[in-house]
Parts: C-alpha cells; structure tokens; sequence
C-alpha cells in the first residue's frame, strides 16, 4: 500500500487548494477588519454623553457627583450642603455651571471641565 502524501496531486487540485485557502483568509481578514471597525465605532459614542445621563447638582445625591472630574468627596458634600441650605428652593440653587463657583474649591477651570456631564431643569 502506497502512503498518499508520497503520490503527487494534480496541478489542478493544488491550484483548488490554494484558492480555496487564500479565499478563506481573505474572508478572516475582512470579517476581522469589520469587528474592529464596529467596536471603534461603539467606542467612540460610548465617549459621547447624552442629555439624558447628565445629572443635575441640585438633585444629585453625593455619590454621583463624586463621579464628576475633579470633585471628590469632600467637594460633592459641599454642593449637597449648599443645595440643602439654599433659601430660594423653587429656582434651585444652581441654574449654570457657572453657579457651581460659589462652592469653595471650584473654580472656572473645574466648573467648565464637568459642564458638560451637567443639566440644570
């Protein structure tokens, strides 16, 4: 009995083979490049903030706005306080990012910094 491997293929069948492997690397590689393609893409709108995932500081409990850039904990504690003993309660005690300058240690740098992950109703 012969051993296959020892017996030349056609030049056909090798012509086939090849084909057919370069055929499926091909189709790899594009099915690879649209993957990545797609997780780029839904990682850049992850980056993007919407209108409804903003918070609004004169609502917020302290720990969402320790999840803010540059307020840790001791400046969320200071914008729940000076909400809570805000006289004018209709209106609110922050209209704009502006108001939140009022509480000691925010300045303009940090209050336009988180102005954008904020909403005021």
């Amino acid at each position: 009995m012969a051993n296959d491997s020892l017996i030349p293929k056609a030049p056909l069948q090798n012509r086939i083979q090849s084909f057919a492997f370069y055929l499926a690397l091909g189709i790899a590689f594009c099915l690879a490049v649209c993957f990545a393609v797609s997780g780029l893409a839904a990682f850049s709108q992850q980056g993007r903030i919407r209108l409804e995932d903003r918070i609004n500081p004169n609502y917020a409990p302290q720990a969402s706005l320790i999840r803010l850039p540059g307020i840790g904990d001791g400046r969320a504690k200071a914008i729940v306080d000076y909400r809570e003993n805000f006289s004018e309660e209709t209106a609110g005690a922050f209209r704009t990012c502006d108001d939140l300058q009022k509480i000691r240690g925010i300045g303009p740098k940090t209050a336009a910094g988180i102005c954008e992950y904020l909403k005021f109703e």
